[in-house]
């Protein structure tokens, strides 16, 4: 049985993004599966072969990367060791340089009413969730903090785009779950 040019595709596109520790771009694939290939075409093929299976090849960070199926995930959990959770200020710190990025150390310090350590930046930069995006043309010339595709990737995104707007963070004072709360604490 001879193995058709799409199927050494989807094999090949497999192979490289297994092989990678960082999301596979369709730019990179492109490089590297056979010249006029339908990348799309090839990544929905592996994508519903995988649909039913242990890992899924998700799209993160604007690339492809197999991550185990979230039904999975929970049983995965007792048996894997997680890596440590960040302290609060930096998942604060991590917060607002996503939201407000490219942003400076007085300026995150401003949002959050607090000032900022060197070892919170520091654990951000080591775990490469922030990197330095460049520096402002004013005097001092602090240097301005982003995200990085490490930081898309380890929250699931694709873009920045994907994160929860404003709206979505807030919560409603009239909402049901208070609703609820005052009308049970109002009967007792």
């Amino acid at each position: 049985m001879s193995e058709t040019v799409q199927d050494q595709a989807v094999r090949l596109a497999e192979a490289v993004i297994f092989a990678a520790t960082q999301p596979v771009t369709p730019r990179v694939l492109a490089n590297l599966l056979p010249e006029d290939t339908d990348v799309d075409a090839v990544m929905a093929v592996l994508t519903e072969l995988y649909a039913p299976r242990g890992v899924n090849l998700v799209l993160v960070a604007g690339g492809w990367q197999f991550r185990t199926a979230p039904d999975i995930a929970p049983t995965l959990r007792k048996v894997v060791e997680l890596p440590r959770r960040l302290p609060r200020v930096a998942m604060e710190t991590l917060a607002i340089v996503a939201y407000h990025q490219p942003v400076t150390r007085t300026e995150i310090e401003e949002i959050r009413g607090a000032a900022l350590s060197q070892t919170t930046l520091d654990l951000l930069l080591e775990n490469g969730l922030v990197t330095p995006k460049g520096r402002r043309e004013t005097p001092g010339r602090p240097t301005l903090w982003g995200t990085t595709p490490a930081f898309l990737a380890q929250f699931g995104l694709n873009d920045l785009r994907d994160l929860p707007r404003r709206e979505e963070l807030l919560i409603d004072p009239t909402g049901p779950a208070v609703k609820a709360q005052v009308e049970g604490n109002l009967e007792a």
